[in-house]
């Protein structure tokens, strides 16, 4: 265990800087020996005091909104993507001046928004406008998180394509992956050109969408290339990729502390971090964190499942939800109150998702140096809380 975290003020994430920088070198490589260009998408990490770094390795940012398009011009600069199931009225000329590409989930929004698109290159504006497709094939098992799934709401379907309003249309747009490898991006690359294939010669650019798991280590990087490279080739096209998850894989942790040991037929140890509040795909996915604990002095040791190791203890949040509970983990002695412990890859989605439920304060966040050295990057406080709704 870094000596620091046991100084740290908990709960708190910690993003590695080491292992983030780790992921981007993987991610350059993957765009200088292909050509196709690699976006941030910020819904998955968004801490943007590692927007400088992010920014060396990778062309720009994805966003889903009005904010996040706004974050990724102010704090890391170069291409700024946005693409929303249908934008606001209110909020669409501003994303006009801040956006590079702007992707229309339908052919509605397009012939609503067209006339302004056109409007604004006229007045000098340089935007690339693009459609999201589904290729209706995907192999995401949990269907939250399938946007292919049967009655999505995301993107167009080939039978409702309509090539005859392309007139401005630069590029296409897919998402069918989720934590995901090359070969099944191969099988829904072939869905997606089986349908909407004789449209993609007339395109400037084609998206992959997010979801691939390029910076895990069984990663088939060699596949992806290939990929990129076939469709660069054979449609003359620019390739983007917009991944989340592999820019921040395994570059974070959240540090907790127990606080007390209960036992109401299980031994539970609750802790001063909630899986509702601080790490909601727990709960959401569900998801099983990666826990590691201070066996030795210094030394961390992985936690294991309820049994494997001689004492057995459920991890539980201080909020009255009663399914706040993050797992059973097996430990090598008896915990008690003021340990410390690190779950792991709590760098994406969890701390872009987190909330205060029960007025839980948020976690502090740091930045680990390579060098091992943790600096405070922010803490919150009783304002942060209040003045989230009055």
């Amino acid at each position: 265990m870094n000596q620091n975290y046991k100084a740290c003020m908990t709960p708190c994430y910690i993003v590695q800087e080491a292992a983030l920088q780790h992921n981007l070198e993987i991610l350059k490589g993957v765009s200088e020996r292909t050509g196709c260009k690699i976006l941030l998408a910020q819904k998955a990490f968004s801490m943007f005091a590692e927007y400088p770094m992010i920014g060396k390795y990778l062309s720009g940012t994805t966003a889903s909104g009005l904010y996040e398009a706004r974050l990724g011009r102010e704090e890391m600069g170069g291409e700024v993507h946005v693409f929303m199931p249908a934008y606001p009225e209110a909020q669409f000329d501003e994303l006009l001046t801040i956006s590079d590409h702007i992707v229309f989930n339908s052919f509605s929004q397009w012939r609503k928004y067209r006339g302004r698109v056109m409007e604004a290159k006229a007045a000098g504006r340089e935007i690339s406008c693009g459609l999201r497709i589904n290729p209706e094939y995907a192999e995401v098992e949990t269907d939250i998180y399938n946007p292919c799934a049967p009655g999505s709401r995301l993107g167009i379907t080939c039978d409702a394509f309509c090539p005859d309003e392309l007139e401005g249309i630069d590029g296409l747009h897919f998402h069918a992956l989720c934590e995901q490898g090359a070969e099944v991006l191969e099988r829904v690359l072939a869905a997606a050109r089986e349908r909407f294939g004789e449209w993609f010669g007339r395109m400037k650019w084609i998206n992959f969408g997010g979801g691939h798991h390029i910076t895990k280590p069984d990663y088939n990087i060699p596949v992806l290339e290939r990929c990129v490279k076939q469709i660069q080739e054979a449609y003359n096209v620019q390739v983007y990729l917009e991944p989340g998850e592999a820019v921040a894989l395994d570059a974070g942790v959240l540090v907790a502390q127990v606080l007390d040991i209960v036992d109401n037929g299980i031994k539970t140890a609750i802790l001063d971090t909630s899986a509702a509040c601080h790490m909601p795909d727990v709960l959401e996915m569900p998801y099983r964190p990666p826990l590691s604990y201070d066996a030795a002095e210094g030394v961390l040791t992985a936690a294991g499942r309820a049994g494997e190791q001689a004492y057995t203890y459920r991890l539980g949040g201080p909020t009255c939800l009663a399914g706040d509970i993050i797992g059973d983990y097996s430990f090598d002695h008896e915990l008690q109150p003021g340990e410390r412990l690190v779950f792991g890859d709590m760098a994406i989605y969890s701390m872009v998702k987190n909330n205060t439920f029960n007025g839980m304060p948020l976690p502090a966040i740091y930045r680990e140096t390579p060098e091992g050295e943790l600096i405070l990057v922010k803490q919150f406080g009783y304002r942060d809380f209040k003045e989230r709704l009055s």
